[in-house]
């Protein structure tokens, strides 16, 4: 992951941002007062799910890591 996008929510602290910097991902919020500005990032989230998470269960981590990697595969 190269980049974080979240909007301005006070669920986002200061310290949620640092974990994600502190592996060298870059933190960008969305503009203030710019709704269409997330919905960029909304429509790529329900894209995976409905083409992916949909259709599966996912039962773990490992699991998740592995559905994503063959997702990977087929469109790369």
């Amino acid at each position: 992951m190269r980049f974080l996008i979240h909007d301005r929510d006070g669920k986002f602290t200061a310290s949620f941002d640092d974990v994600f910097r502190s592996e060298g991902i870059e933190v960008i919020h969305t503009p203030v007062r710019a709704p269409q500005a997330n919905a960029y990032a909304e429509r790529f989230v329900r894209t995976v799910r409905t083409e992916c998470l949909d259709w599966i269960l996912i039962v773990g981590r490992r699991h998740l890591e592995h559905v994503k990697g063959v997702k990977t595969r087929i469109r790369g």
